[in-house]
């Protein structure tokens, strides 16, 4: 076929990475294709051309999307319209599954082939999406090997194209020079903590590890204890939540330093989230805890919107528990800490769980963007 006109459409910062790797690994393999679309800053550096930008879908919480549901009803609508009379010859749709897949499943109903960059969590949640999202698109990309199964009994075709953020692991972790670049002993067993990124985590989890990081540095007087925060905003919030316990329990709080922090620590203690997944692929063991309100967590119990038994990925990868899970009220200081110990005393386990931790970094870095634009070309050239 000639040159596709595509439109890729992203709707937060992860998106805007894996639409840039995309948009380059497009452009590579068919020079001549023109993409356009809902573009981060890193989209648009990479040849999108920007008909809307991604901060006008960047909406996060029940609340705030109420909030912003009429204008985002009036955005999909005119994008529709702009893809339908650019004209494109299909609609490209990058995470952000509850915008999208509404999009494309307009999008499908107009004559269009629509391709969705990344599964939602089906596998752990809300198991029951999978027929409206094989009704919406005519492929499926998908991050993780066990995906593709989902869908085949729904009629949907689906590719596992690898994780982009193994691809930007492949080389390993180097502990020595994140714990150079971080300021920390090379002797002394380095403790990270993760509240999560969210304010609403924030305010659930840091008393908590403050808690813990009091118990760990009463059993570990020499470690390093380091709470990992995303940017300034949260290690400020972060430091007003813990008050004097940082300064007692000798806790240094990072602001965006997270991979490297990963990459220096012995062992983490990690809110439930794709952080898992970076701890995994830098061989870092932890322990992973949540806790969600209450009157949240049982409902999604009992309306059985849960599907996994596990919530980490690394546990949800290898189908075993590889890493401790303490949700809810079993995510206590003492149950942390005690894990914490667990991991510093087995050298053995660690051992093997870096061993698994390398054989998945490699089964999932595979270029995913340009696997991801060779099926989609492919996929064109046979419509």
């Amino acid at each position: 076929m000639s040159a596709p006109r595509l439109v890729l459409v992203a709707g937060e910062a992860s998106g805007d990475l894996l639409g840039a790797d995309l948009a380059n690994a497009l452009k590579e393999l068919s020079p001549g294709a023109r993409l356009a679309g809902v573009t981060g800053p890193r989209m648009a550096a990479a040849g999108v051309e920007s008909w809307f930008d991604i901060e006008q879908l960047s909406v996060m919480g029940l609340t705030e999307v109420l909030r912003h549901l009429p204008r985002l009803v009036r955005l999909r609508r005119d994008l529709k319209a702009r893809i339908l009379d650019w004209p494109a010859d299909a609609l490209i749709t990058i995470d952000a599954p509850d915008f999208n897949l509404g999009l494309a499943r307009q999008v499908r109903k107009a004559g269009l082939p629509t391709i969705h960059y990344v599964s939602p969590s089906v596998w752990a949640w809300r198991a029951g999406r999978i027929p409206k999202i094989a009704r919406s698109l005519d492929h499926l990309l998908t991050l993780f090997p066990f995906e593709p199964e989902l869908y085949t009994p729904h009629g949907l075709s689906a590719s596992f194209v690898g994780h982009p953020l193994a691809d930007e692991l492949a080389a390993g972790p180097d502990q020595t020079s994140a714990r150079t670049l971080l300021g920390l002993a090379q002797s002394a067993p380095v403790i990270a903590l993760l509240p999560g990124s969210r304010d609403g985590e924030l305010k659930r989890h840091v008393a908590l590890l403050g808690q813990t990081a009091l118990r760990l540095r009463r059993s570990h007087p020499q470690a390093e204890l380091i709470m990992l925060l995303t940017g300034e905003r949260q290690r400020a919030l972060a430091q007003d939540l813990l008050q004097d316990v940082a300064a007692r329990s000798g806790l240094v709080l990072l602001a965006g330093q997270t991979r490297a922090g990963l990459e220096a620590a012995d062992v983490a203690v990690a809110a439930s989230g794709t952080v898992t997944l970076e701890a995994f692929l830098l061989e870092c063991p932890m322990t992973v805890f949540y806790h969600l309100a209450p009157v949240t967590y049982h409902l999604a119990r009992s309306l059985k919107l849960v599907r996994s038994r596990h919530v980490s990925l690394p546990n949800v990868l290898s189908g075993a528990e590889l890493v401790p899970e303490r949700l809810q009220q079993a995510a206590t200081a003492e149950q942390l800490s005690a894990d914490v110990e667990a991991w510093l005393a087995q050298p053995e386990r660690t051992a093997d769980y870096r061993r698994q931790a390398q054989r998945w970094r490699q089964a999932l870095a595979r270029g995913a963007g340009s696997q991801a634009a060779r099926v989609i070309l492919d996929r064109l050239a046979h419509a």
